[in-house]
Parts: structure tokens; sequence; C-alpha cells
């Protein structure tokens, strides 16, 4: 079911700004608890039962669908990847239990990176998480980057990483390749997260997000400014051509480099 586009729930200038440099977007979904609380009841349900079901989640969790159709998550995926995106059929329910180890930093598939918005991490909460119970933690600014998993799996921490301390019903939207991983569960109690992906099916022609038009050649020079904390002159000024080059192909404009990229994944 295509889902319907509630123009006052997309992204706006600012918003798409923070996503091209940060590589995410957090939603909080305005369900009632016991939304989230039945949909933790079944999941527990479904593992004691089966164990985990991986792709076959979405089938057996019906409310999920309600989760990924709510507005507010279809006008920011609307608004990053245009109103024609779609959901691809790999989905996984990650249940981080107590004593679970910290997971080494990676990027998602294999390592094969791209300068486009291509395909969407969706990460859905249907619990509180606390900094004890081994919340996901990502490193804004990182999905430009290339680098081997054996390699990412050695770094400690990063000063500017981010635990998705969340309430109960947020949906993190991240870029596919952004750095992350699972903190260890020193709780006494296991952490849901539904992880879901999404794809881009065709090439930008114009803003897909509530852009305002009169303000596209202003919005340019913020990313001059700080939005993301860069230690070198070098890697800062690779960065800002980066942000520009993303910001003008989501704006529909041509771009030298072909950007035939498109139906990468599979």
């Amino acid at each position: 079911m295509t889902p319907t586009i509630d123009e006052r729930f997309l992204l706006d200038d600012d918003q798409m700004l923070h996503f091209i440099v940060q590589g995410y977007h957090l939603v909080e979904t305005d369900f009632p608890p016991e939304f989230h609380a039945d949909l933790c009841e079944r999941i527990e349900r479904v593992f004691a039962e089966e164990g985990n079901p991986g792709n076959a989640i979405y089938e057996k969790i019906a409310p999920l669908a309600e989760v990924y159709q709510h507005p507010a998550v279809v006008g920011a995926l609307t608004s990053i990847l245009g109103a024609d995106y779609r959901m691809e059929g790999h989905r996984h329910c990650h249940r981080t239990t107590p004593g679970s180890r910290r997971q080494g930093w990676h990027q998602d598939s294999v390592n094969k990176r791209h300068g486009r918005i291509l395909r969407l991490l969706a990460m859905y909460y249907p619990q509180d998480v606390t900094p004890a119970m081994g919340p996901t933690t990502i490193v804004p600014g990182t999905q430009y980057r290339n680098a081997p998993t054996a390699r990412l799996a050695t770094y400690g921490n990063f000063k500017s990483q981010l635990p998705l301390v969340v309430k109960a019903g947020a949906v993190a939207i991240t870029h596919y390749d952004i750095w992350h991983a699972a903190m260890a569960n020193e709780s006494d109690r296991p952490r849901l997260m539904l992880k879901f992906l999404f794809t881009r099916e065709s090439e930008p022609r114009e803003p897909s997000w509530r852009a305002d038009p009169s303000q596209r050649e202003t919005m340019r020079p913020k990313f001059v400014g700080n939005w993301l904390p860069i230690d070198n002159q070098s890697d800062a000024y690779k960065h800002r051509v980066i942000w520009m080059d993303v910001w003008r192909w989501l704006n529909g404009e041509e771009i030298v480099a072909p950007s035939s990229m498109i139906k990468h994944y599979p």
C-alpha cells in the first residue's frame, strides 16, 4: 500500500541540511504507550516461541505497518528519498539481551559506498531506551567515509558519537552508510530495535521536502558553518564539497559527475 503524504510532515530546508551533513533524523510518533507495549509483548512472544523470525517480523507483527505508515515517518522518508521510495524486503529485529557485549563499529553491507542518499535505515524503538540498555550509537557525519570493517572494529570511542537514548515510539532515520554500533546492555531487560531499509527509486528532479525556493541560494553558505566538528582544514573542505554536491543533486540540479547509481542495491 502506498502511504499517504501529509505535506505538514515534510522536512524543511534546515532539516534537510542537517541530514545531508549529520546523516540522521529522529522522528517521534504519537501512538499511545499501549501501542508500543503491545508490540513489545508480541515480539517477545514470537522470540519465545520460534526465535528471531528475520525478514518475516513484518508479517508476524502486523502493527509494525502502522509505524512505517505514520505521517511523520512517511514525511521524513519522502523528503529524503522522494515520493516513490520503497521498503525493502530485508527487515530485522535486534534484541540486545542483558549482559550483551558492545558491538564493533561498522557500516552495513559491503564496502562499496557512494556520495548520494540512496538508501536509509529506519530504526524503530518500541520501548524507552536508557543509557544502560546498550543503545544504538551513531557517529554523525561518517556516512561519506569508507572504512573496511576490520579497521572500524579496532576503533574505540569517538568524541562526537551519539547514543540513541530515546523514548518509546522513536524512529531513527539514518543514512545507510553511517558508522554505528550497539553498546553493551548493562541493564536487567532486553533492548528491542526494529530495523527496516528504504531505497530511492528515481533520480531527484526537484526538492521532495518542504523547500523554500526563495532560500535555495542563501542556504548554501550554511554548509560553511559549524554543522559538524571536523579537526583539520583539508577534511572540512572536502566535506563541504560533498555536502554542496548532495544539496544540488537533491534539488534536481544538473551535476557534472553522473549520479547513475540508482538501483545500485539489489
